[in-house]
């Protein structure tokens, strides 16, 4: 039993594909940031080359990882012996400078543990988020005024000061904005809820892999929350992924936002599992680490 790590993505695909592609909600944000940078090569999120690497047990391939800096490694569910020895080959080379670790609890609590046995770092919980499945979609009723529409090109400008406003608000780690809306843009993954022709929430969606798409970047501006445009365009992008094939329609959630939470349950979404992202530093720095945002 063995990690082998890589910075081919090709490789990284034959070896693992198969793996992620069979449990495709566990798997949702490693997928969809491969997919990505299928799309988007190499340098898709920052300067740093990608490195890759996948865990065979049994035979067969059980875990896998891949790390896109300045983002902290992405983990699939681990043994833990997996997770121990990921920490301890990661820790060995002294080429890649990992600073957190976004998993599931587990894997991540795991991996965190050896990390710091293994380096002496501090470590804290940056961000504690929760994967929903939608089960039976139930739109709001009543239904605010408005109606949806897929986001064009022509929406770029707005889009781009909304997500920056969703960074600064949620203190996400984001690397190019105008290049995360023009991926999104890309595949008609945002929908915006338009009221009397002016946009005022929108919600956008991952490319669809393995028959599962993510609903991400929910926004309403300030001064518009509280009417139910969020609801509205949340439950549009997720039945147009319905009506498009869509087998399994998930979200990530932060827990310490209960509107939020409380919202998507009211739409049908379900709890799936918990995730945490990690840092780890030095005892005399503190530097905050940040989810994924693919």
């Amino acid at each position: 039993m063995a990690w082998t790590v890589t910075y081919d993505l090709d490789e990284f695909r034959a070896a693992a594909g198969d793996f992620l592609g069979a449990r495709p909600a566990r798997h949702t944000t490693l997928l969809t940031v491969v997919s990505s940078l299928v799309v988007g090569g190499s340098g898709r999120y920052g300067d740093q080359p990608p490195v890759y690497g996948w865990w065979t047990g049994q035979g067969s391939v059980e875990g896998a990882f891949l790390c896109t800096p300045p983002y902290p490694p992405l983990l699939s569910p681990l043994p833990d012996e997996a997770a121990r020895v990921l920490a301890r080959t990661l820790a060995g080379n002294g080429e890649r400078q990992i600073t957190g670790v976004n998993a599931g609890r587990q894997t991540a609590e795991t991996f965190a543990t050896a990390w710091t046995g293994l380096t002496g770092a501090m470590s804290a919980v940056e961000q504690n988020h929760r994967l929903y499945r939608l089960g039976t979609l139930t739109p709001p009723d009543p239904a605010p005024p408005g109606r949806p529409r897929t986001a064009t090109a022509a929406d770029r400008e707005l889009l781009v000061t909304w997500y920056e406003g969703f960074a600064r608000e949620t203190q996400a780690l984001m690397d190019d904005v105008g290049a995360q809306v023009d991926d999104k843009l890309s595949h008609d993954g945002i929908t915006l809820w338009e009221l009397d022709g002016r946009p005022v929430a929108c919600a956008g969606i991952s490319r669809t892999v393995a028959g599962m798409a993510r609903v991400a970047l929910v926004y309403t501006p300030p001064e518009l929350r509280g009417r139910g445009y969020a609801g509205a365009a949340t439950a549009a992008v997720s039945r147009a992924a319905r009506a498009a094939g869509v087998r399994e329609v998930l979200l990530f959630t932060d827990l310490d936002n209960p509107t939020s939470n409380a919202l998507y349950q009211r739409l049908g979404y379900r709890p799936l599992e918990d995730h945490l992202v990690v840092s780890f530093t030095p005892a005399e720095h503190t530097v905050p680490e940040q989810g994924h945002p693919s």
